[in-house]
């Protein structure tokens, strides 16, 4: 009797991304992972917008997408409650947080909190929440510190608060504008984010 091969088993990490906005982190992670540079796929993009630009990324790539803003929702557990529901069925190891401008609680931390990470572009301690790059160009500008950064973390109940995953620092130029300071830090995200899910896939990172 002839034999048939056997499906070929897809044994590459299975990344779910949290977006809010034009999506050029995860856009990094998709080239990451169609270039071999992550043994990773994308299997879901879920954005807290309708009109997020990470969407259309998404969909180019053959990504499933789901929109979930909160509005229509009770209150946070609810939208917390959807938002576990979106990804359970897709497995993921990782979740990563790219840009997800929405504050996460225990509904969620307490099913995804141990296989989350958030990108946040400051330096750990620096500048929590959002406008973080606006903020620390803000104060250069007073002369209270001569660099910022871009630090992945594993995500907590406080906000930009987990133990980091991986960091780099930016350092700050007198004259440079804001605009040309975020194209700096968002160039080094692009590059830490990548080295990041890498790391955490492989487990050479600290746990909670």
């Amino acid at each position: 009797m002839k034999s048939v091969a056997a499906a070929a088993v897809d044994t590459r990490s299975r990344v779910a991304v949290l977006i809010s906005g034009a999506g050029s982190n995860l856009q990094a992670l998709i080239d990451a992972c169609a270039s071999g540079a992550l043994s990773a796929q994308v299997v879901v993009v879920v954005s807290s917008r309708t009109d997020a630009g990470g969407l259309s990324r998404a969909r180019l790539a053959g990504i499933p997408t789901v929109a979930l803003p909160h509005v229509g929702f009770a209150d946070r557990d609810a939208h917390e409650r959807a938002l576990v529901a979106a990804l359970e069925p897709c497995r993921p190891d990782l979740i990563v947080l790219a840009g997800w401008m929405r504050v996460l609680g225990p509904t969620f931390l307490t099913r995804f909190g141990s296989r989350t990470i958030n990108l946040h572009p400051a330096l750990s301690g620096a500048f929590p929440g959002p406008n973080a790059i606006a903020r620390a160009w803000a104060a250069f500008q007073r002369g209270e510190i001569d660099r910022t950064g871009v630090m992945v973390h594993r995500v907590v109940a406080e906000v930009d608060a987990g133990p980091v995953v991986a960091v780099c620092e930016v350092a700050l130029h007198s004259g440079e504008s804001l605009p040309d300071l975020t194209a700096r830090v968002r160039a080094e995200e692009h590059r830490l984010l990548v080295d990041a899910v890498g790391l955490t896939l492989t487990g050479d990172v600290p746990d909670c």
